[in-house]
This record gives C-alpha cells, structure tokens and sequence, in this order.
C-alpha cells in the first residue's frame, strides 16, 4: 500500500458562475465540507482571490492548481470537483 492511501482527503466541489476570456476572468464558488467560498482567478495575471477569509489558507493552494489546470475546460454553470490532500 502507498503512503498516500493514508493521507486525509477532502472534496471540494466547484460551481462557475461567470466567466470572460476578454477580461481573462472566471468567477465562480468552492465549497468543501462546511466551507463555502467564493473565488475570482484572473488567469492573465494569475491572481486568486478567495473570500470570506475563514478556511481560506486551505483552500487557495489546491484551488489554484485545479483552476490552472483545467481553466479552459471550465463553463459557467459547469459543476466540477477535485480533491484535496488535507482533512476541512
């Protein structure tokens, strides 16, 4: 068995809400167990803002990968979910 097998995990579900590829922005929401945020990644200048600030040092991180990853791929009203190494 792999170490990783043992490692906490959490999905998170993300919904997407707007998105402008003439602004370089999708806005959208995260939620992860009891947590629920709101996001708005600027893929041109790579800046993610996440809020409210509760659980947010959590989520960033992995969001951020998952949004590089995957932004062209991404539609409004598109739900998605990815899963993060770490128990919320």
């Amino acid at each position: 068995m792999s170490s990783s097998q043992h490692l906490p995990a959490t999905t998170a579900y993300v919904r997407i809400t707007h998105q402008s590829w003439q602004n370089g922005r999708i806005e959208g929401e995260v939620s992860a167990n009891e947590f629920e945020w709101r996001f708005r990644w600027r893929f041109r200048m790579g800046q993610l803002t996440v809020e409210p600030s509760l659980g947010r040092a959590l989520i960033q991180e992995p969001l951020g990968r998952f949004l590089e990853q995957f932004d062209y791929q991404l539609e409004p009203g598109g739900d998605y979910s990815f899963t993060i190494r770490a128990e919320l």
